[in-house]
């Protein structure tokens, strides 16, 4: 079993940043601008039975990707599996934690920890490892980012 993990600080409320993911259009937001990825669709919010449905590109080759939610403790965890894709297994948690004050804000941690499985296992882990590493890295600083931008206030040029 293979785990990733990206975390970052967000000067706002655990609150703004779960509803920012409440979002019927959070998807298309944090889709990264070179992800050759399609939403399908998106039905149920975050609870429980929640699923997403993405179309990503191999070249020319379309792959689907549905994705059931199967844990949801608002506003702290939601959690989503693979039911079809690419991967033997995969199962994202998006946890949400409050750690305090910073610069008169409110500031929460959020972290997105995946545990999955290649396909085909160890016969592709040389070939797919490092590469899939990379991309959740580029992929998760990049949503990272854009939720920062969301939810974080704007700070008066007058304070600067």
């Amino acid at each position: 079993m293979r785990r990733f993990e990206y975390s970052s600080i967000i000067n706002a409320t655990v609150e703004t940043v779960w509803e920012f993911h409440a979002r019927p259009d959070v998807l298309q937001i944090l889709a990264a601008p070179w992800q050759p990825v399609e939403i399908v669709r998106r039905e149920g919010g975050l609870g429980i039975g929640a699923e997403s449905e993405f179309r990503l590109w191999l070249g020319l080759l379309p792959i689907t990707w549905l994705s059931r939610h199967v844990e949801c403790e608002p506003p702290l965890l939601f959690a989503d599996e693979q039911v079809q894709g690419p991967m033997e297994f995969w199962l994202h948690r998006h946890r949400f934690e409050a750690v305090g004050q910073g610069d008169g804000d409110r500031q929460m941690r959020l972290t997105d920890a995946i545990e999955y499985e290649l396909p085909a296992g160890e016969a592709t882990e040389p070939l797919l490892e490092g590469w899939i590493a990379s991309r959740l890295g580029d992929m998760f600083a990049y949503r990272h980012r854009v939720t920062k931008l969301a939810c974080e206030p704007l700070k008066s040029t007058a304070s600067l």
